[in-house]
C-alpha cells in the first residue's frame, strides 16, 4: 500500500487491536515481517534512506512484508507536515508497504495496557525525581546517567506529577545481532532502573517500540546502529511482558565529517526527490553494494539490488557521508 491510497485513513485505528498486551496475538503466520519506523522530527535524509533500503531489501530477499510505522509520540520535537512528507519521499523513491500506515499517536491505549499490567505485576513503581537531581549525582553509563534507585521504594518527594520506572536486574542481557554480532549490557550497571512513562505524560519510546512490534507481530527488526545500545532494554520489557523477542539486525550509521550521526540536530539536508537515482545508488553503495554502471533509473536499480541483495555485504561500521 502507499501513501495515495492511505493519506484518507490517517485519522482513524489503523491496525485491529487484538490484545490486553500479554494476549497471543491472532495473526497469519509468516516467514518475515519487518518495518521502518521513522519519528517526524524532521524530513527523510541520507541515513534514514539507508534504513529504509537496507529494512526493506532484507525483508523482501527473505520473502517476507515491508511495514511503515509512523513514530509520532513528541510532539514538542515533531516537525509539522514531516510525517506527510516522509510518506510522499518513500512513495516517490519506489517503496511499496505492506497495510496501512500505524501512528503511535493513536496507540495510547496499548502503552496503558502495557503499562498497567507492569504495575499490577509490581515490574514498575512510581518516581518523583527531576533529571536535573539525577544529573547532578548520578554517574554516567552506556546511554546518559544511570539511575540510583532513590524511589524503588517509594517516591522520594511528593510531586504532583511523576514517572513510572521498570526495574532492572544485575545479570546480562545479551543477544546475537545480525549485523553487529553479540552485544551484552547489564542493565543494572549500565543504565538502571528506566522510565516508561514520563512525568511529563509522554510514553517512552522503549516501552512504544516494544508494543507495537509484538502488537504487529513483528519477526524482525532492522534498523540503524544508534538503536543497538537500546535494545538490551527492550529485550527485558519483552520478558517482564511475557513477548517474544524478534531477531535484530542494526545496520551501519551515516555521519557526517565530525563523525556525528546525520539527523535533525546535525543539519542533515533533506532528501531530494528530483534525483531518486542518484540517492538510492548512494544508498546502495553505502550498503556495500555496487550497482552497475547500466543500470540508470530507480526501477532499474531496485532490480538489480533485489537480485543482489546480502547482508554479508553491508559494513557492519558506521560510513562517512
Amino acid at each position: 500500500m502507499i501513501y495515495s491510497d492511505i493519506i484518507h485513513q490517517k485519522s482513524r485505528r489503523c491496525f485491529p487491536i487484538v490484545m490486553l498486551i500479554a494476549r497471543t496475538v491472532a495473526m497469519p503466520v509468516i516467514p518475515y515481517r519487518g518495518r521502518f519506523a521513522p519519528s517526524p522530527t524532521g524530513l527523510l535524509h541520507a541515513g534514514s534512506l539507508m534504513t529504509a533500503v537496507g529494512s526493506y531489501l532484507e525483508a523482501r530477499c527473505r520473502g517476507g512484508e515491508w511495514w511503515v510505522r509512523m513514530e509520532d509520540l513528541d510532539p514538542p520535537r515533531e516537525m509539522p507536515g514531516a510525517a506527510d512528507d516522509i510518506l510522499r519521499t518513500l512513495e516517490a523513491f519506489g517503496f511499496e508497504w505492506d497495510g496501512e500506515v500505524v501512528y503511535q499517536s493513536q496507540r495510547h491505549h496499548l502503552y496503558q495496557a502495557a503499562l498497567q499490567q507492569l504495575i499490577d505485576s509490581g515490574h514498575v513503581y512510581p518516581c518523583s525525581c527531576s533529571r536535573k537531581e539525577i544529573t547532578s549525582i548520578a554517574r554516567r553509563g552506556v546511554d546518559g546517567h544511570v539511575y540510583p534507585g532513590w524511589c524503588r521504594d517509594g517516591c522520594r518527594k511528593q510531586r504532583e506529577h511523576h514517572a513510572w520506572r521498570l526495574r532492572v536486574d544485575d545479570v546480562p542481557v545479551s543477544f546475537a545481532d545480525r549485523l553487529q554480532g553479540v552485544y551484552q549490557q547489564n542493565l543494572a550497571h549500565d543504565i538502571g532502573d528506566f522510565v516508561l512513562l514520563r512525568a511529563d505524560g509522554f510514553w517512552a519510546y522503549q516501552l512504544a517500540v516494544v508494543v507495537d512490534d509484538a502488537e504487529q507481530g513483528m519477526s524482525d527488526i532492522v534498523r540503524g546502529a544508534d538503536l543497538l545500545v537500546s535494545t538490551p532494554r527492550q529485550i527485558h520489557i519483552q520478558r517482564c511482558l511475557g513477548l517474544p523477542t524478534p531477531g535484530y539486525c542494526h545496520l551501519p550509521l551515516l555521519v557526517n565529517a565530525a563523525g556525528e550521526k546525520l539527523s535533525k540536530q546535525t543539519l542533515a539536508p533533506a532528501i531530494d526527490r528530483a534525483a531518486v537515482a542518484k540517492e538510492l545508488r548512494l544508498a546502495l553503495c553505502r550498503l556495500g553494494h555496487i550497482p552497475p554502471a547500466e543500470c540508470q533509473s530507480a526501477k532499474e536499480l531496485w532490480q538489480w539490488a533485489c537480485a543482489n541483495w546480502s547482508l554479508a555485504a553491508v559494513p557492519a561500521g558506521p560510513c562517512q557521508l
